[in-house]
């Protein structure tokens, strides 16, 4: 069976969970990957709880629906740590990468993961998200994050393809493509085990 990367972002709307998962998803497609990037779609509202996912992998994938046991969790808002959905589903090896200014044993004990063997990551996105865009959007901080903890893709691939993707949608705004990208670089330096 082919080794799939599953991934579950959870967030609010308005935080781009969703746009983290399909940049993510283009980003590996164009690397060659076999991809998934989809939302699962509740009451949309800004600031309702949201969740996405991700499979990645380098064969083709016959699944088709949420998931439900993810390699990785990526948390983009701390307030939905009390959520039991955030760590249902993880076994011996997931990662959680959460946004938080917290120390990762103070995640850790609110997770209720002290004595788990779930590697857990934190990254102030939200500060560097309002340092380097000037908004509290933290999704490309913690893409930044996250190819740093799973290497899924070559830094500088990944670099690469997130410069296009940002240029092709914000080609007349080069403060959101630079600030963009200046938050990947920051959270791939920042984040914390």
């Amino acid at each position: 069976m082919a080794r799939i990367t599953e991934i579950r972002w959870h967030g609010r709307g308005g935080q781009g969970a969703k746009t983290a998962a399909l940049l993510l998803a283009e980003a590996a497609a164009i690397a060659g990957k076999y991809v998934q990037g989809f939302p699962e779609y509740g009451p949309e509202r800004m600031g309702a709880p949201v969740t996405s996912f991700n499979r990645i992998s380098d064969q083709p994938i016959s699944v088709h629906s949420s998931v439900s046991k993810p390699n990785i969790v990526v948390v983009l808002d701390p307030t939905l740590l009390s959520r039991p959905d955030v760590v249902d589903g993880l076994e011996a090896g997931a990662a959680i990468i959460v946004n938080s200014e917290q120390s990762v044993e103070e995640i850790r004990v609110k997770l209720n993961l002290e004595n788990e063997d779930i590697r857990l990551y934190t990254v102030d996105a939200s500060k560097i998200a309002k340092e380097t865009i000037g908004r509290n959007i933290p999704n490309t901080p913690l893409m930044g994050a996250l190819i740093r903890v799973t290497e899924i893709l070559p830094y500088e691939e990944f670099m690469t393809q997130m410069k296009e993707q940002l240029e092709s949608k914000f080609r007349h705004k080069p403060e959101v493509i630079e600030g963009n990208l200046a938050a990947i670089e920051r959270a791939y330096r920042e984040v914390l085990d």
